[in-house]
């Protein structure tokens, strides 16, 4: 199950969005090979984000028999939001961007999209490194960033309908929830795993990070939102019409 769109208008170019999603398709191609294992290793290793790293000179013999050395260091707070592991990793992240920046860097302007994301995703960081400070495992991916965003948008536009694919083995079926309905399933799922994976040693999902990105993506969202842009968003907050799908799709009922 997984949305494919949502019934809330853009009202400007969403370009920092477009940026974003650039330079992740641009990292992919030129540092991480297009999703080649060498490429991807040496990728993750050089750019990615360890914990350990960041608190201790000598790494533990897990992670030098994986990267062959420390990682990004400091740096890697940063880095690692632009790097992933596969191509599902990559799509799925820069996927679900798609969907929801737009319309939350409608709220906001470009520029402070931009800083709100960069922000977000460096809270994600933070909250792994705190849930697991002495990880020896490079963390990379957009999601926690993107969690933010995630966070940002239910409190924005709760009512907003999201459409929703589902794959049942051949049949193939979408149907339309509120936006807090299918956010909240998110987070909810996000805080499970973060709790069931306390104390694993190996690699997989970084949910703490989304946990924290989304925290952050709430919290921060009422000192970047820009309220005269939102002053005549029919879509904002609780008031939404229930038929405000049907409204936007007659013409003569747009701005």
């Amino acid at each position: 199950m997984f949305p494919i769109r949502d019934d809330n208008p853009q009202f400007n170019k969403p370009i920092a969005t477009y940026t974003i999603v650039a330079l992740n398709v641009v990292a992919w191609l030129l540092l991480q090979g297009l999703g080649s294992a060498e490429a991807v290793n040496q990728s993750v290793c050089q750019y990615g984000l360890i914990p350990a790293d960041l608190f201790a000179n000598d790494l533990t013999a897990p992670i030098k028999q994986l990267c062959a050395g420390s990682g990004a260091g400091w740096s890697g707070l940063l880095s690692s939001m632009f790097m992933h592991g596969g191509w599902m990793h990559i799509i799925g992240n820069m996927w679900f961007l798609w969907v929801f920046g737009d319309n939350v860097e409608d709220s906001m302007g470009s520029v402070r999209f931009a800083v709100f994301y960069l922000l977000c995703g460096l809270c994600a960081a933070a909250a792994q490194v705190v849930a697991n400070p002495g990880s020896t495992i490079p963390m990379v991916g957009a999601s926690g960033a993107i969690g933010g965003v995630m966070g940002a948008y239910i409190m924005l536009y709760p009512k907003v309908k999201v459409h929703m694919a589902v794959i049942l083995i051949i049949i193939f079926t979408t149907f339309r929830v509120p936006a807090v309905a299918m956010l909240g399933y998110w987070i909810a799922m996000q805080i499970l795993g973060a709790f069931s994976s306390m104390g694993a040693t190996g690699g997989g999902v970084a949910f703490w990070a989304h946990v924290g990105g989304f925290a952050a993506g709430a919290g921060l969202v009422w000192l970047f939102k820009d309220d005269e842009l939102l002053l005549h968003h029919p879509y904002h907050g609780w008031h939404q019409p229930a038929d405000s799908a049907d409204i936007w799709k007659d013409p003569s009922n747009r701005a």
